[in-house]
């Protein structure tokens, strides 16, 4: 019987001619420079398999770059949202500071108070009941928080803390109907006290009588009264006075100067030490 297929050379002659072709080759590529544009033309159609191999690698370096520079991004506006709150909670004291200036002078034998200590944190939570203002805050014992402590953001009060827990606190609005500041207007130094609604934009003025010297546009202040919030830090803007005789307390509303609303930075206050050993 035929074999069906015919043997070639054998392994060993096969080897040894393409070792022979092989050397043949290198030796005239060396000497004479013959297959220079053949590896050129090779590498120019290599190339896109290289580009498409070295891809990957690219795209993660670019990615890691990209979040890292967004990360550093974040940090950074963290940080300056912080140095901005703390900047203008010391200007809401500046129109305060002003206006006493002249009343301070006669007082030179009293002792100037220490700055407040201060704290930055970060609302976690927001109350979803409809008839409770409470916000959780992302600052708790260890960070030395207390029960009452006022609660403030880059435009005036915010509220005070309800209930600490180790790493977090929730906080009573000013706008919660159980709520109230004692304050007093700038201009004239009336003291009034003001309670919440329910309603994040719109606060009351309770027990006003008809003669009292207030209108729209009256700034109203911390009074220190009570010893829960230091004296001088804006709460709340005149929106509204009705003097109706027929009762016997004026009407009257205003509008929270925190942005009660949109919280997401706050500022927490200590007392001064002076203040807690008077």
């Amino acid at each position: 019987m035929e074999n069906i297929f015919i043997r070639g050379p054998s392994l060993n002659s096969r080897l040894l001619l393409g070792v022979a072709l092989s050397l043949s080759l290198i030796f005239l590529d060396h000497k004479l420079n013959t297959f220079s544009s053949a590896r050129a033309l090779l590498n120019t159609l290599v190339s896109p398999l290289q580009y498409a191999a070295n891809l990957p690698s690219e795209m993660l370096n670019w990615t890691t770059t990209s979040l890292t520079t967004q990360r550093n991004l974040l940090q950074e506006n963290a940080k300056l949202t912080r140095e901005n709150l703390l900047l203008r909670e010391q200007l809401q004291t500046v129109a305060f500071l002003s206006q006493e200036n002249a009343h301070l002078r006669a007082l030179l034998g009293s002792d100037e108070k220490d700055e407040l200590r201060k704290l930055v944190a970060e609302v976690m939570a927001i109350d979803n009941n409809p008839y409770s203002h409470q916000i959780v805050i992302n600052k708790g014992t260890i960070d030395g928080v207390y029960e009452g402590q006022p609660v403030l953001d880059e435009h005036g009060v915010v509220g005070q803390v309800l209930h600490v827990a180790t790493t977090n606190s929730r906080v009573l609005l000013i706008s919660d109907i159980t709520h109230a500041v004692p304050t007093r207007i700038q201009k004239n130094n009336v003291q009034l006290i003001v309670s919440g609604e329910g309603s994040l934009t719109e606060v009351t003025l309770e027990h006003v009588p008809h003669s009292t010297e207030i209108e729209v546009g009256d700034l109203l202040i911390t009074s220190g009264l009570g010893r829960v919030f230091p004296e001088g830090y804006p709460v709340a803007t005149v929106s509204r006075v009705i003097r109706d005789e027929s009762r016997p307390f004026a009407q009257i509303t205003a509008e929270p100067v925190a942005k009660l609303d949109r919280l997401k930075y706050l500022l927490l206050l200590w007392p001064n030490e002076s203040d807690d050993e008077s």
